[in-house]
């Protein structure tokens, strides 16, 4: 698989987002979107044996809520 580089998050987004902005929570939430979808994919197998890979949004929203909890409520930034 093919590891595609993406910008960093701007550090006053980031700041906003730690603040309750939405825009900006949004932009922090679209930033990790691939990857916690990555995440939600599970391996079902049917009646014949054969894997088919499908999508948990039951996780993904898991995931994504823990995303946003972790940012607005416990979210701290060390400088150095």
């Amino acid at each position: 698989m093919n590891r595609v580089e993406r910008p960093l998050v701007p550090m006053p987004i980031i700041l906003e987002a730690i603040d309750g902005d939405a825009e900006a929570l949004a932009i922090v939430i679209s930033h990790y979107r691939g990857f916690i979808k990555y995440l939600s994919l599970r391996n079902i197998w049917d009646e014949y044996g054969n894997g088919h890979f499908c999508m948990d949004n039951n996780i993904e929203l898991r995931l994504e809520a823990k995303l946003i909890a972790s940012i607005v409520t416990g979210f701290k930034i060390l400088e150095k």
